[in-house]
């Protein structure tokens, strides 16, 4: 199937074949039947596309504050290689999707297949969408019509925000989609509306629904015009629905407000505020979050936890039902907004269109339509045709499982260079999937794992998808036989390490197949760390090892936070540092302890390890440092000598004769050299690179240590 992405680093917009997705749980599956070009928020994205690497910059002047801060911690050349692989990655566009229901996946309830729903699936001809971000179209509501409701949402928690009540002088400020939309929803909430717009067409369709209008364009004042629209009492409540860098709505907004008024922004605009505009009217500000209560939560859009109706009667999907009701009492008119309709196999057209001159407001994409609806579009796009069977002591013909933003930027370019032979590659969504097929030079890209597992002529599997889904990957792969390189961790779960090393044991024994398992520990293999298990390997005596790791914050509601999703930050990233720990002391783990910081901050702990041969070992993982300075720090102090790596980039020695000092400009954490020691055991059958009870070893403390044990 056909998705339109946005490549960040030309402007161009790209109609992609991509592979479908497939039916996954909490989710609805949808064959699209048209979508809405939100002309506001894409044309943005187009713009910032198109703009070079400086205006890039310029419009985002707190992503310039974290660049320098990386330059100064990881190094210039790396930073450049961190821009360029987030430029390379293309975004899906789109949020206003209806279609009709293909598959109903596990835990949705109240949907069948063919159901029409509206749902901020992207511009695709197939959408996968979480059940909160869903919302069934009523009997007699137009496809045109539910196109509209993600807007309208949008428009309506503007105006939940600011409160009118009947009979208020409410304005709003940009009569694009959104605008015109909130002037009908002000309307049938029975409030007298004015609007501010330079566009006099917009104007004159505002003065259709309802709304005294006022053209910026001109030269008569616009505070003047709000006091006389609001009897000289000034306006009750402003929205401001624009799309501009400028400060001008803010102030004219405070300027025409009354003594305590409300200003609610759903757009963009510039936000330097004047104290006295505020102060002396005690007026009220707010920004308005996308369509409602639930955006951004991942509880709420992505495991499906509604908000109880009690304590948050509108969220955004609550908000979708509303503007979809409205439409059924016919309170909204959106025909006059369709300014163009476009065939979704010419989509590029409407961005030509929404970027150049001629006038546009909503554009709706239209997709061609089976006879019934069906869930038979293809899972597995080809890329490049098959390469031949792998000879004897050839490359290993490789998978990957994931294809996340780690993955395309490190784990991908490893694999391939170290002359893995890529097969295929496989992702929930498709797009990432897709990207990485094509830009690497996979033969196929799916959404379908089940094909990699079950197809006899993959060698290895690589698998980077979240970490809740490693252990069952593992154990899948393992038991058809194939060698396993998983992300770290292996997993989260004691039970689930438990689960992984039966796997691993029944088929070692087999008489057919040996795989391998390695887990992606590549500090083991950076050339400083290399470097520095050669210095120690003369000492016989305990070593002391401290190793500080400035983590940075991640906020509580990201993935790898969720105990059950992600583990937590020390089982999710802590576990390299055990590992690191464990291979250059060369010694079993006899003890372990943990000490957080308050149960708050599970994520910043010291972390201490005992070892056989009498060493011990220090974690500091802090995730309340600051990300301008390096980010992980090793010493190592044994028999009167000590050494020191900062960051992957210098070492130094003392007690060595003749041991020169390493620098570099580049950081290496050993990325390659950890996918070439896999691929070179997979081609010549040798053992794992690391020993898989290490790798049990190192999972069961590490899930000991973050459960405080």
């Amino acid at each position: 199937m056909r998705q339109i992405l946005q490549d960040l680093r030309t402007g161009e917009t790209l109609l992609e074949e991509i592979p479908s997705p497939g039916a996954v749980p909490g989710h609805l599956t949808m064959s699209s039947v048209c979508s809405l070009v939100s002309t506001g928020t894409e044309r943005m994205l187009l713009d910032f596309a198109r703009a070079g690497l400086l205006e890039k910059a310029r419009q985002q002047p707190e992503k310039v504050r974290m660049l320098m801060d990386k330059v100064r911690a990881d190094g210039f050349l790396t930073t450049v290689e961190a821009v360029r692989n987030k430029l390379s990655q293309p975004i899906p566009l789109g949020y206003c999707n209806v279609g009709r229901v293909t598959a109903v996946g596990q835990d949705v309830a109240g949907y069948s297949i063919g159901d029409r729903v509206a749902s901020n699936g992207n511009h695709a001809e197939v959408v996968c969408v979480p059940k909160n971000l869903c919302a069934k179209v009523p009997p007699g509501v137009s496809d045109d019509e539910a196109a509209f409701a993600i807007v309208g949402a949008i428009a309506l928690q503007g105006i939940r925000l600011a409160k009118p009540t009947l009979g208020e002088a409410v304005a709003v400020f940009g009569l694009g989609l959104i605008g015109q939309l909130t002037v009908q929803l002000l309307r049938a909430n029975g409030c007298r509306v004015i609007g501010f717009d330079l566009d006099a067409s917009k104007l004159a369709m505002a003065q259709r629904f309802g709304a005294e209008t006022f053209d910026l364009s001109g030269e008569k004042d616009p505070l003047s015009a709000a006091s006389h629209f609001s009897r000289g009492r000034g306006i009750d409540a402003v929205i401001i629905a624009t799309a501009t860098r400028s400060n001008l709505p803010i102030a004219q907004a405070a300027g025409m407000s009354r003594k305590r008024g409300r200003i609610v922004l759903i757009g963009t605009t510039g936000l330097e505020l004047a104290r006295s505009d505020f102060y002396d009217k005690e007026l009220t500000f707010q920004v308005s979050c996308s369509y409602g209560p639930g955006r951004y939560d991942h509880a709420y859009e992505q495991r499906g936890h509604d908000y109880p109706v009690g304590f948050v009667r509108w969220t955004e999907q609550r908000n979708m039902e509303a503007v979809l009701d409205m439409f059924v009492e016919r309170r909204l008119n959106v025909a006059p907004l369709i300014s163009h309709r476009i065939a979704f196999a010419e989509a590029p057209k409407a961005y030509v269109l929404i970027s150049g001159d001629e006038p546009s407001l909503g554009v709706l994409l239209e997709y061609a339509q089976p006879a019934e609806p069906s869930p038979a579009w293809p899972r597995t796009v080809l890329i490049r045709g098959r390469g031949a069977a792998k000879p004897d002591g050839g490359n290993p013909r490789v998978a990957f499982i994931g294809s996340g933003s780690y993955a395309n930027s490190s784990l991908i370019p490893a694999f391939r260079g170290a002359g893995a032979a890529l097969v295929s590659v496989a992702s929930k969504g498709g797009v990432s999937s897709a990207i990485a097929a094509r830009r690497y030079g996979f033969e196929t890209a799916t959404t379908d794992s089940a094909t990699i597992l079950n197809d006899p002529d993959i060698d290895a599997i690589v698998i980077a998808t979240r970490h809740d889904s490693h252990a069952g990957l593992v154990i899948a792969a393992l038991e058809a036989g194939k060698s396993v390189f998983v992300e770290k961790p292996l997993a989260i779960r004691a039970d689930e390490v438990d689960a992984i090393e039966r796997a691993w044991h029944s088929r070692a024994a087999s008489e057919i197949s040996r795989p391998l398992l390695m887990v992606g520990f590549n500090r083991r293999f950076a050339p400083h760390v290399v470097k520095i298990k050669s210095l120690l390997g003369g000492i016989k005596a305990p070593k002391a090892f401290v190793m500080t790791v400035n983590a940075g914050s991640i906020s509580s509601e990201h993935w790898t936070q969720i105990r059950e999703i992600g583990g937590g930050r020390i089982i999710g990233e802590a576990c390299h540092f055990i590992d690191l720990l464990r291979f250059l002391s060369g010694a079993a783990i006899t003890s372990s302890a943990a000490s957080f910081l308050g149960e708050a901050n599970r994520d910043t702990a010291t972390l201490t390890l005992g070892f056989a041969d009498g060493s011990i070992g220090t974690i500091h993982y802090f995730a309340n440092g600051n990300r301008a300075f390096a980010k992980e720090r090793l010493e190592v102090y044994a028999a009167g000598r000590i050494i020191r790596m900062d960051n992957y980039r210098r070492l130094e020695a003392g007690g060595w004769p003749h041991v020169p000092k390493m620098r570099s400009w580049r950081q290496d954490k050993g990325h390659a050299a950890c996918a070439e020691a896999f691929i070179s055991a997979v081609r010549m059958q040798e053992l794992s690179p690391i020993s898989p009870d290490e790798l049990f070893e190192v999972a069961r403390v590490t899930i000991r240590l973050a459960d405080g044990e």
